[in-house]
């Protein structure tokens, strides 16, 4: 759980480390990274600009990466206990009928796990034994030199210029901070042009079907359920020209299209109208330029922003914080080779979170559509193609799990591992 502190009690805290890291965002990435970096025996410190109660409550689908990450954590148990398996899904075309439906644990089981779990109980996971975090508070201004990082920072409690060793960036795909260091609008966005409406339904009855991710691909409509731990995560959407009339509007609109609701689909879409205030998600991504500096790093959303097509945005994110923390273990503040290092961690990682990252714009470019021309030509082509095989971007990702040790080794031999 986050434990609300001061950033001067932070601050003096990391101040005997042999590198001073500042952590800006409390997200996914931002804690994985913090928690990773206090199991090794630091005092990273952790800032957000939210409050404490201001979490985003969506539903994530955790891919197999994220294990080798929990068990660092010493999380796995929690992880489990607040997550639920993902072992099938389904999919349905515009007129409501299903087209096919896949074994999920059959395709990924050999990997690890693959479950559903809500974005605040992930948080919980990562945060558990004490996570100390100064909330409200945000980057004004940065200064890199070759000794350090000279930082701006705005707190409930006045302003403090302080240095550290390390920045890392995790404050999410519109990141503040990165525009401090990179220039700003540098970062690349694809907007997909649609959005939707994401809210909880109660958890399914009968339970059978607990265990089952669904989504159905309309013309100019998308609708999932994605099961976590006693709920059910619903997505509704389509083109922003279409949803700017609002939930009543739009989803009569699929009622309008889809023959055959099925009771479940018949939940979600109420879910959505009953919801008062239904959370509206915009689905773009973004991709950084360039990750590194000499002594910062962009980490999760802030580097490789993704689309939630593939499920695989926030398994990514842990891995690269994993990634980076492990490597992290060789450094100090002394180091002359911290910027080779983080040089060497950008370039073994990058490619893999933006190969996944491109499987997610694939899959929206073929899932999003408003023709329905298009949406019975694509329903013909699934009957052929499998999950698998949507998936095997995924798999080989998978199969190739990063080495820390490729990083010492490539970035000279002050750096290697003892």
């Amino acid at each position: 759980m986050f434990s609300p502190t001061t950033v001067e009690k932070q601050y003096a805290q990391a101040g005997a480390d042999s590198l001073r890291v500042l952590v800006v965002g409390a997200g996914i990435a931002g804690s994985t990274a913090a928690q990773l970096l206090r199991r090794d025996g630091r005092h990273p410190v952790l800032i957000e600009r939210g409050d404490q109660d201001s979490s985003a409550g969506y539903m994530l689908a955790l891919m197999p990466m994220v294990d080798v990450v929990l068990d660092d954590l010493g999380a796995r148990d929690r992880y489990r206990a607040a997550s639920t398996p993902l072992q099938r899904y389904a999919v349905h075309g515009h007129t409501g009928r299903k087209l096919r439906e896949d074994s999920m644990s059959a395709i990924l089981a050999r990997f690890g796990d693959y479950r559903g779990i809500a974005r605040g109980e992930l948080i919980d996971v990562l945060s558990g034994g004490g996570c100390p975090v100064s909330f409200g508070a945000t980057v004004s201004a940065l200064t890199e030199r070759t000794d350090g990082v000279e930082v701006s920072l705005r707190t409930p409690h006045g302003t403090h210029t302080l240095h550290f060793d390390l920045v890392i960036i995790a404050d999410g795909m519109h990141s503040q901070t990165r525009e401090l260091v990179l220039a700003p609008q540098a970062a690349k966005v694809v907007d997909t042009g649609w959005g939707g409406w994401v809210v909880w339904a109660a958890s399914d009855n009968p339970a059978a079907d607990a265990d089952l991710g669904e989504e159905w691909w309309g013309a100019g409509f998308f609708a999932a359920l994605y099961p976590v731990k006693g709920e059910v995560g619903v997505f509704v959407g389509g083109p922003r020209a279409d949803t700017a009339a609002g939930p009543a509007a739009f989803v009569a609109r699929i009622r309008r299209q889809v023959k055959d609701v099925s009771p479940r689909l018949q939940r979600a879409l109420n879910a959505v109208l009953d919801d008062p205030e239904p959370y509206y998600w915009s689905l773009t991504d973004c991709r950084a330029p360039t990750w590194t500096t000499g002594r910062t790093v962009l980490l999760g959303d802030a580097a490789a922003g993704f689309l939630p097509t593939a499920g695989i945005g926030a398994g990514m994110a842990m891995e690269s914080a994993w990634m980076l923390c492990r490597s992290l273990r060789q450094a100090d503040r002394t180091s002359a080779g911290l910027a080779d290092l983080l040089r060497g961690y950008e370039r073994l990682q990058r490619p893999r979170v933006e190969a996944a990252q491109d499987n997610s714009r694939r899959l929206a470019s073929l899932m999003f559509r408003r023709s329905r021309l298009l949406a019975v030509a694509r329903e013909v082509a699934m009957r052929f193609v499998s999950v698998e095989q949507a998936l095997g971007p995924i798999q080989r990702l998978l199969q190739q799990q990063p080495d820390p040790e490729e990083l010492f080794s490539a970035t000279g031999e002050g750096l290697r591992a003892p």
